[in-house]
């Protein structure tokens, strides 16, 4: 049973954001919170809480389940983007730019392998496509 969290309105444009859930998308839980701790990049630490959140909300679905049974992947996770705030900065001439202060929406979406398939074979599969 699979269990989702969205984080809206994160004040990071969307193409950075991307790239740090390009590391952790099909991973496991595990796996994918020690690569979002290690990550420099500013995104990662708001995709750590994120992903820790999901975790608790797939506990909250399956109460009687252990989570280190469980083998929790990253199943999806995908950005879109926010609203954009358009803010005027001032040029030579009396003339303006327009600045461009972008948003994200993230989706997470933490699901268990079943019995049959393991977290190891989907990952070997994953980077032989």
């Amino acid at each position: 049973m699979e269990a989702i969290a969205r984080l809206k309105n994160v004040p990071t444009s969307p193409r950075k954001m991307r790239l740090v859930a390009d590391l952790v998308r099909g991973k496991r839980v595990g796996q994918a919170l020690s690569i979002l701790k290690f990550t420099p990049n500013h995104g990662s630490i708001k995709l750590e809480k994120l992903l820790l959140s999901a975790v608790a909300n797939w506990q909250a679905k399956n109460p009687d389940a252990k989570l280190e049974d469980a083998d929790l992947y990253v199943k999806t996770i995908f950005v879109d983007a926010g609203r954009t705030l358009k803010r005027l900065r001032p040029a030579p001439q009396g003339r303006a730019h327009r600045i461009r202060k972008r948003s994200n929406h993230v989706t997470l979406v933490v699901d268990a392998y079943n019995a049959g398939v393991t977290a190891d074979e989907v990952e070997t599969t994953e980077k032989s496509n």
